[in-house]
């Protein structure tokens, strides 16, 4: 699983003009995206590294801020752009596959007492934020896996 981290002062999702998901206040605006070799397993520790990453003002995570995260889907973080000027999705996972790993990523985020608002699954949607720093930080369960380098 990919995860796109932007600090937000503030950050909202609207799908066909009715706001779904809304950070009022502080927090992490997560772009999710799932790939075709991802389980339940990466979708855990994902949501255990993002409730509790050290990035938002003062060293704080969203677990000691108290602080929400607005999770949107976003299967375009698996596009391939190596060949020709069209990006390939053979990577990113299929809705039905994608789907419950989101529900499950968010359950986790919860069950660590993050608020978490969010965008519709497999909708077009618009999302506007406050980027604060600007901040955003890139995750990769791939890159967890491995031994730390530099």
């Amino acid at each position: 699983m990919r995860a796109v981290l932007q600090r937000a002062r503030t950050a909202s999702v609207t799908v066909q003009g009715t706001v779904t998901g809304r950070l009022d206040s502080p927090g992490l605006v997560v772009l999710l995206g799932v790939s075709v070799a991802d389980t339940e397993t990466e979708a855990r520790q994902l949501a255990e590294k993002v409730a509790h990453l050290r990035i938002l003002q003062d060293e704080a995570s969203l677990v000691s801020a108290g602080a929400g995260a607005l999770v949107v889907s976003q299967f375009t973080l698996y596009g391939d752009v190596r060949k020709g000027r069209r990006p390939s999705w053979s990577r990113s996972a299929k809705g039905e596959a994608a789907e419950p790993l989101y529900e499950l990523f968010i359950a986790e985020l919860q069950g660590q007492g993050v608020p978490v608002e969010r965008g519709v699954f497999g909708a077009m949607m618009d999302v506007s934020l406050v980027n604060s720093g600007p901040f955003t930080v890139w995750v990769d369960t791939d890159e967890l896996k491995g031994p730390r380098r530099g």
